[in-house]
């Protein structure tokens, strides 16, 4: 069964952000996984100093065939070096993995697809 890991903030981290709605949109989505025959975790990650250290956690846990990094890390140009660090993480440390971008919480599975 191909695995995938989902890599985006915590909804409920993020100061201004109706974290419980997209918190089950998120959730919904992980299950969705499961539908397709991929095994898939997510790691949700605060927009702080121990993002780096999740993000190696959650990458360290197994040989992932692909990483899907949400649009929360990726879209906002602030966060343009942090984006940068995750896609260098994800390269050290699953480097027999696709990279995969999705648009929203919701189609993660289909950025997923693409490199499966």
């Amino acid at each position: 069964m191909p695995s995938a890991l989902v890599l985006g903030f915590d909804p409920l981290a993020v100061p201004g952000m109706d974290g419980g709605a997209l918190r089950a949109l998120l959730d919904k989505e992980l299950a969705r996984f499961g539908d397709h025959a991929i095994d898939a975790s997510m790691a949700l990650i605060a927009p702080d100093a121990s993002a780096e250290s999740m993000v190696v956690a959650a990458l360290s846990e197994r040989a992932w065939d692909v990483v899907v990094i949400g649009g929360g890390i990726r879209k906002p140009e602030p966060l343009l070096t942090f984006f940068e660090q995750v896609v260098n993480l994800v390269r050290l440390h699953a480097p027999g993995a696709a990279i995969a971008f999705n648009a929203s919480g919701g189609d993660s599975v289909e950025a997923a697809q693409r490199w499966l």
